[in-house]
């Protein structure tokens, strides 16, 4: 069953505009799926499938003779495994600039996907892919409502907020996870989808990145990081767990980084001298990876669990992420934390507005939970800060404050 994706529209008009569309995007997000629903409808458009053994099509030996058989529209499918082929994709383009020549997938920011940066700068434009948004996993792609709190805040409160039709529980989506498969897959399949999915990630992506000589202890990495979710990082106590020096943490991360696993948020600060944190909050990329490498053996456990708040936060964040991606320009996104003690989970800043974001585990937020809001106003006075939202799962919109409201985890839009 195919669940249509909400960036669809976006790719298409890229690619009517751009010669070269470049999608990123973790193992298993629907990258292929995406475009054989989309340009692969058309009968015109090759496709090929590199391989990191395999020299498909003779591409890595002879790159020219390669394109000089396959007529754009072309899709390369993992770049990475074919580094030859850009330098003579930048030449072709030099030659036309004509729109709709290629697309080109990726599964690592490193290596390729930097020289194709670099390469193709002005030539070609990139698309974040992730799992799942919300509204993509209640087949419901056409509801995002991240853009019309942004440019209508207040008449985005006045009319409330519906909600997706969602198919599980919150606890059995945060346990499922958001990538295309985990969602139709028989319940007692998906620890062992997700013990695959993290095998073959160390064992295929990470050993062509990366010199490991243990592969176990990066195991015990990726779970003790799935554990610290949603928490500021630091380096060296992430080191101290498992005998890694900050600089070898550092290194690790940036992995999971590159392999679109893990991803940071960067601190926000108004004013330099105030005593602000200016550490990064790590989130691991799918709540359903986190779940497995923390055992958590059922939905209904993640309720009395200790990263309930953790996982319930890093699905809010993710979501927040996603619906992001899918505007141009796209909202710059901080956290917030006074060395008081006062914090707001996200802060995005959208036409010269901060806008505030509270996630609430809770399905009673009161008033209680604005204070750090609260405190952030106080805090930057001079700014144009809008209305406050707390993220709960809730079942409807609630007015917490004058300036601050509530809204279900999964609305749909008002």
């Amino acid at each position: 069953m195919y669940i249509h994706r909400t960036l669809t529209s976006k790719l298409e008009r890229l690619f009517s505009v751009f010669p070269v569309v470049v999608i990123t995007g973790a193992r298993q997000v629907g990258k292929s799926t995406l475009l054989a629903h989309t340009l692969g409808k058309n009968k015109n458009t090759d496709t090929v499938v590199f391989d990191p053994v395999l020299d498909v099509g003779n591409a890595r030996q002879d790159p020219e003779l390669f394109l000089n058989n396959r007529r754009p529209p072309l899709v390369l499918d993992e770049i990475q495994y074919a580094p030859e082929l850009v330098p003579v994709i930048k030449r072709r383009i030099d030659q036309d600039r004509s729109p709709g020549q290629y697309i080109l997938t990726g599964s690592q920011q490193w290596g390729v996907l930097r020289s194709v940066a670099e390469s193709l700068a002005g030539r070609a434009v990139f698309l974040d892919l992730e799992g799942f948004s919300l509204a993509e996993a209640a087949n419901m792609s056409d509801c995002t409502w991240l853009q019309n709190w942004l440019t209508g805040p207040m008449r985005f409160f006045e009319k409330g907020g519906r909600r997706l039709k969602m198919q599980h529980t919150v606890y059995e989506q945060l346990w499922r996870g958001f990538l295309p498969e985990s969602q139709f897959l028989p319940l007692d399949t998906i620890p062992d989808f997700h013990t695959a999915y993290q095998r073959t990630y160390i064992e295929r992506d990470v050993r062509l990145l990366a010199d490991i000589s243990d592969w176990q202890l990066f195991g015990r990495f990726l779970r003790l990081v799935a554990a610290l979710t949603a928490q500021e990082i630091n380096f060296s106590q992430l080191g101290r767990e498992l005998g890694l020096t900050p600089q070898t943490t550092k290194r690790w991360l940036d992995i999971l980084q590159a392999t679109f696993q893990w991803y940071e948020v960067p601190p926000f600060s108004g004013n330099a001298i105030k005593k602000v944190s200016n550490k990064p909050k790590g989130y691991i990329a799918d709540t359903g990876l986190a779940c497995a490498a923390q055992a958590i053996s059922t939905p209904q456990t993640i309720g009395g669990h200790p990263l309930w708040g953790h996982l319930f936060e890093t699905a809010c964040v993710a979501e927040i992420r996603k619906q992001c991606s899918f505007m141009s320009p796209r909202p710059q996104m901080y956290h917030w934390r006074a060395y008081s003690g006062a914090e707001v989970d996200i802060i995005l800043e959208y036409d010269g507005k901060l806008f505030p974001v509270e996630i609430k585990a809770s399905s009673h937020p009161s008033r209680r939970d604005t204070m750090g809001i609260q405190a952030f106003r106080k805090r930057y006075p001079g700014q144009q800060i809008a209305q406050g939202l707390v993220l709960a799962p809730i079942e409807q919109a609630l007015q917490l404050s004058e300036n601050d409201y509530a809204l279900p985890w999964d609305v749909a839009g008002p």
